[in-house]
């Protein structure tokens, strides 16, 4: 969603409300399309004081791949986000969202804090057993007769030691 904020930045006191839903359903991550359901956009954009703000919440429910099992799971994730608005940037600052013409594309600003925010590891549960190494099978489904058995080759003579 584009929006044009020329009468918000000229405009001191003015408020521009949000609510919408954002619909990610094309977009890939990971290898698969984990935004099956719209993300509920809500929040404003005001001008205080000649600062135009924008504070957004958003609610995201992702489909993704456990990390250590590959089991498939549902997460739903909440973030506030708040961002400094500006038309005109005179020197490199990352604090600050440059609005060019006016024209704020929000739909790439909250993708991008999505991104930015998620875990670098989404696990199905904190007690995720994950697979064997040997058989692929999913511990937290069952064990495997290879879980006793194997030894890392590389750690055998110290097993020897023990003897």
């Amino acid at each position: 969603m584009s929006i044009d904020l020329k009468q918000l930045f000229e405009n001191v006191g003015e408020v521009l409300p949000l609510d919408y839903t954002l619909d990610l359903s094309e977009y890939q991550l990971f290898g698969t399309y984990p935004f099956f359901v719209p993300i509920v956009v809500k929040g404003n954009i005001q001008n205080k004081a000649n600062i135009v703000t924008l504070t957004i919440s958003v609610d995201v429910i992702l489909r993704v791949n456990c990390d250590r099992c590959l089991d498939e799971f549902e997460r739903a994730f909440h973030y506030d986000f708040k961002h400094i608005l500006v038309h005109e940037l005179h020197t490199d600052n990352d604090e600050y969202i440059l609005v060019e013409d006016f024209q704020l594309d929000l739909d790439d600003l909250i993708l991008s804090d999505i991104l930015l925010y998620l875990p670098s590891k989404l696990l199905c549960s904190e007690d995720c057993k994950g697979l064997c190494s040997k058989c692929g099978q999913n511990w937290n489904k069952g064990s495997c007769d290879c879980q006793d058995k194997f030894v890392d080759p590389r750690f055998a003579v110290l097993g020897e030691l023990l003897k």
